[in-house]
């Protein structure tokens, strides 16, 4: 009778470790990290069971690094401890995603994926063709705006994941999505202070969509093509002086010497007036203090939302002081928009910098890349 209780036990404790391993995979032998050439905000990493993004600045001064598990259906029923571990885990591959900014709809379709997206706050706001016939056929619900999220709609449609963009994590519309149990991650490619660092972050739709290899293909391709565009300026000996931005109310706005935006004039060989200062954001000046440095400056770029001479000139009549207004040197971006009025700049921008280089090198330096066209910016009607 003793040795048959001894068995007894013996059966349920064999058969207790092997139901607790059907429920936890085997730690993983081999960890491969994904390699990123620019992009600091995020972080990618694989084994054999699942893989792990990290997202390290999703905001400015984010005090918090999140962690997601991403793992295919045919393990997920038996990954539930790794809820204690991540801030989430998403389900692979994704069929239905909700994203939030205008700069994440070139990712999805620059990776073939743009069919997955159900609903987007602001779709006037979208420019891309393939995307608003999508929009147009009733295929992505509006979603209202990025701040107050009719969540609703958002519950209805249960996406898969929900792709966010926040200031400071404090969203409560995104709150409550995630308090449902639909998955929410910040993108935070915005952060990053170098163009081709933003654009990095297709690997982060890479990784959500199982597509890390056409995510890297598509990267280097547009790597090589900002280095190459970058080389080519280099051989223009004369810099035009740049001035940027303008005024809102009493104050006039322009690009800090360590933004991205100046990061591509400094590319382009130009000499932006204030590529020394530092910090983020952008400097705020007085007009005085503008002028007195950029009243001759060759080529003014940017002028905030102003569509023409005319409307520069009713806004301020001090502006028609600068030589640039006075030669016709104006280009802007916010000219260049999609068929309901959403400016192509701040959709495929951030996306494509090695497009946004070719314009700023054919504006400032006409005589290079002859056969090109510019592709955001125009001359200021």
């Amino acid at each position: 009778m003793k040795n048959y209780i001894t068995l007894l036990l013996l059966i349920l404790i064999f058969s207790c470790k092997e139901d607790k391993g059907l429920k936890r995979l085997l730690p993983p032998k081999s960890i491969e990290h994904v390699n990123l050439s620019h992009a600091t905000g995020f972080s990618i990493s694989k084994n054999e069971n699942f893989s792990i993004l990290e997202i390290k600045n999703p905001w400015p001064k984010a005090e918090k690094t999140y962690r997601y598990a991403l793992i295919t259906k045919e393990k997920a029923s038996i990954t539930s401890f790794l809820k204690d571990d991540y801030d989430g885990i998403i389900t692979l591959p994704i069929e239905n995603i909700v994203v939030t900014s205008t700069t994440h709809i070139p990712a999805l379709e620059l990776l073939g994926v743009e069919q997955t997206l159900v609903g987007f706050p602001g779709c006037d706001y979208v420019s891309s063709e393939k995307t608003r016939i999508r929009i147009d056929n009733g295929k992505v619900r509006e979603l209202g705006k990025n701040e107050g999220l009719n969540t609703e709609v958002l519950l209805e449609l249960n996406p898969d994941l929900v792709v966010g963009f926040g200031v400071d994590g404090t969203s409560k519309s995104l709150n409550t999505i995630k308090t449902s149990g639909i998955p929410v991650i910040y993108n935070g490619d915005w952060v990053e202070s170098s163009p081709l660092a933003k654009a990095e972050w297709i690997k982060f739709f890479g990784a959500l969509f199982n597509k890390e290899k056409e995510a890297d293909s598509i990267f280097n391709h547009i790597e090589k093509d900002y280095l190459e565009a970058k080389q080519l300026a280099l051989k223009v000996k004369k810099q035009p002086t740049i001035l940027s931005g303008a005024m809102h109310k009493d104050i006039w706005y322009l690009p800090k010497g360590t933004s991205s935006e100046a990061q591509i004039l400094k590319d382009a060989n130009t000499n932006y007036l204030w590529s020394t200062t530092t910090g983020s954001g952008s400097l705020a000046l007085s007009f005085e203090t503008v002028f007195d440095k950029a009243k001759q400056a060759d080529l003014w770029l940017s002028p905030s939302y102003y569509p023409s001479f005319e409307a520069l000139e009713k806004a301020n009549a001090h502006y028609t002081k600068f030589d640039a207004f006075k030669n016709k040197n104006i280009y802007t971006f916010s000219n260049t928009t999609g068929k309901t009025g959403g400016v192509l700049y701040y959709e495929l921008g951030i996306a494509r910098p090695d497009l946004v280089l070719k314009d700023i090198i054919k504006v400032c330096h006409p005589e290079l890349l002859k056969n090109y066209q510019p592709y955001f910016f125009k001359p200021l009607q």
